[in-house]
């Protein structure tokens, strides 16, 4: 039955490959006009008019409040889906922060647990035919990254004091490198914020460019356009996990700077 559904499904993409071919296969493909940030209204663009990017960003908070307030509200004994899956985010977003970044950070969990629902959100509706992706721009995760960093540092020096310069002086080491792995470890506790945001627009953006190229073939290639469909399928499939993973390991990678603030020694 599966292989008779198979070449059936075949025969269907070839055949609509014929009917629907092109006069003429003209290969233009623009992967990163799905970037492109525009106005809701009118062509201007300054720093007060809705964009696509206000839109997107507006259904990703839409859809968390969807889920953590309205899909919970019941707070049924045997819950539905809705309820399982905000209880199951609870649960594994909370038991991040514990093990990570230990008993004192679970005080920072609504932050955390805020960040991870953002950000999932928007990566997959940006999954959806025709939305747009507002975790591919650098200027949504830089925002979100510097105020980890602001954070974790107010946060380190609030609770320790000087006491938090001790996470740049390498005690283990031998006293004549340790000036040298202090600036080191200076460089690279600034560098934390462009890590942190490039690491998750960057893969974003490449994943939905890849897809669109991929689009681009199979509009050009006409009969043996079920080649490029072929690869969407795939493609969108990692997609999905990829969506999921790098808000796991933005969200991850903030607990970790939150711990070096809380317990600063080497």
């Amino acid at each position: 039955m599966g292989k008779i559904f198979f070449y059936a499904a075949l025969a269907l993409v070839l055949v609509s490959g014929l009917i629907f071919a092109p006069a003429e296969s003209k290969l233009a493909i623009h992967p990163m006009d799905q970037f492109n940030v525009a106005a809701l209204f009118g062509d201007h663009i300054s720093w007060y008019t809705p964009t696509n990017v206000t839109l997107w960003m507006a259904l990703a908070v839409a859809a968390v409040f969807a889920l953590l307030v309205m899909g919970s509200s019941r707070r049924a004994i045997v819950p539905g889906r809705a309820q399982s899956v905000a209880e199951l985010a609870y649960g594994f977003i909370y038991k991040m922060v514990e093990d990570v970044a230990g008993k004192d950070g679970v005080k920072f969990f609504p932050y955390i647990m805020t960040l991870f629902m953002f950000i999932v959100m928007a990566n997959f509706l940006g999954l959806i035919p025709g939305s747009f992706t507002t975790t591919s721009h650098i200027a949504v995760t830089a925002v979100l990254a510097a105020l980890v960093f602001f954070t974790v540092t107010i946060v380190g020096f609030v609770k320790n004091g000087a006491g938090f310069l001790g996470l740049f002086w390498v005690s283990s080491a031998p006293l004549a490198l340790r000036p040298v792995l202090a600036v080191i470890e200076l460089i690279s506790y600034f560098v934390r914020p462009v890590s942190h945001s490039i690491r998750l627009a960057g893969n974003v953006m490449a994943g939905h460019a890849v897809l669109k190229v991929f689009a681009g073939f199979a509009a050009a290639l006409g009969m043996f356009s079920f080649l490029p469909i072929f690869a969407i399928t795939a493609v969108y499939a990692l997609e999905v996990l990829v969506a999921f993973i790098q808000a796991y390991v933005f969200t991850i990678l903030t607990c970790v700077y939150l711990k070096d603030a809380l317990h600063p020694s080497h």
